[in-house]
């Protein structure tokens, strides 16, 4: 079988075509199962955040899992194949498990060492073992992932002074709005990114928000625990009159905020109004930006503040590398030895099976043996056949998880047929 990792990024893609097959919020259960359906496909996890879509799976064969995965892709999004494979970038086995691993670590996030993306990575796999679409395949595969970008954050500088994308937006807003303490703001969407972004100004100032959200229950847990009040999904743009600063950020597939309807709602407005479009794909027009008295922050002017101090950060790659490699090896020892156990096993076996196959064929001679005699001399055979077997053994087990191990488990089986 073969691993493979599909994907698209911030860097692979231009924006418009990550938001086409963004696969966050709803879509996923379904899409996890549209994935799996393939007829190569095994188990496969889904990654979806603002600044990539992943696909981690096993597959039976390297061509026919990649040609079912960028099928399904276009399946789940609806986005023609033509449009998105030339940005997409495949690795597989070694390559791909590494890859993961660099994620994980914040290696490859558009924030180096960034916090959120471990998060992301456990609710994504979450999800697919939910859905019955990960199990004992990718299982030891993402728990060795995300113990490693644990062990960088914590070993290593690589994650220090990183400004979260809260923290970044508090900052940029407050650029836009020196004095916060008042202000009203509407919060569109639930999600993690805006609802940390809410908290974060929350935190910093004394304003009011209003929050509006598809899920009206959620919308009241989130509004409840920020002392907030709410507003129908459907009349929330009403509200773009009677605000300071929108801050949208849901997992819709469409804009939630189109040129025209902003611009009816801020005809009569005497005070310029931000918003923070954090969604991908986009919740608002682009066209937005350019209406007299409006001001707007997306996700990338986010990421760019974020990335401040990134040469101290820069130098810590070397130490989280380290830290990468000692989980993909602890890995390596983890499936070399699940898959030793039972290829000993089956060697004892085929051993056993000859010993008792040639005290079979000398039975004649083993006739006249009172009990204890016979009991001594089976005793004796399964000896023998024990201490044949207990150095090649021990070497196995002793070198599980590395090269020569790999080369001698290979040797083994090809000795013996097993």
């Amino acid at each position: 079988m073969t691993l493979i990792a599909f994907g698209i990024n911030h860097r692979s893609a231009p924006l418009d075509v990550l938001e086409r097959v963004s696969l966050a919020g709803d879509r996923l259960p379904k899409a996890l199962t549209v994935f799996v359906e393939g007829d190569h496909v095994n188990e496969v996890v889904v990654l979806s955040t603002c600044n990539r879509v992943e696909v981690f799976a096993h597959v039976e064969r390297f061509h026919d899992g990649y040609a079912n995965l960028r099928d399904a892709m276009s399946t789940a999004t609806g986005v023609d194949v033509d449009d998105f494979v030339p940005y997409v970038y495949v690795h597989d086995n070694e390559t791909a498990t590494r890859h993961l691993f660099q994620v994980a670590a914040g290696l490859d996030s558009a924030v180096l060492g960034e916090h959120e993306i471990l998060g992301q990575l456990k609710v994504a796999w979450e999800a697919a073992r939910t859905e019955g679409a990960c199990q004992r395949l990718l299982d030891p595969l993402f728990e060795h992932a995300i113990k490693s970008g644990k062990r960088v954050r914590t070993e290593t500088v690589i994650g220090r002074r990183t400004a979260s994308l809260s923290h970044s937006a508090v900052s940029l807003v407050r650029e836009q709005i020196s004095d916060l303490d008042g202000k009203r703001v509407l919060l569109v969407g639930a999600g993690e990114v805006g609802t940390g972004v809410a908290q974060a100004l929350d935190r910093s100032a004394d304003i009011d928000i209003v929050v509006s959200n598809r899920t009206e229950s959620r919308a009241t847990e989130l509004a409840d625990s920020l002392g907030a009040s709410t507003i129908p999904f459907d009349r929330f743009a009403d509200e773009l009159a009677n605000v300071d600063m929108v801050i949208s950020a849901t997992g819709a597939t469409n804009r939630v905020l189109e040129l025209d309807r902003v611009e009816q709602a801020v005809a009569h407005r005497t005070s310029p109004l931000l918003i923070l479009d954090l969604a991908v794909p986009r919740d608002v027009d682009p066209a937005v930006a350019d209406l007299d008295g409006i001001s707007m922050l997306v996700l990338a002017d986010l990421q760019a503040f974020a990335n401040r101090g990134l040469e101290e950060r820069q130098k810590a790659v070397a130490d989280a590398e380290r830290v990468v490699d000692e989980g993909l090896d602890g890995l390596r020892q983890q499936l070399s030895a699940q898959e030793v156990s039972p290829l000993l096993g089956s060697m004892y076996r085929w051993a056993d099976a000859v010993r008792i196959d040639e005290i079979d064929k000398q039975a004649s001679r083993f006739a006249d043996l009172d009990p204890e005699a016979r009991a001594a001399a089976e005793a004796l055979s399964k000896a023998v056949v024990a201490k044949i077997l207990h150095e090649p053994a021990t070497r196995l087990r002793d070198t599980a998880g590395t090269a020569r191990g790999d080369r001698l488990a290979e040797s083994l089986r090809d000795l013996f047929d097993l």
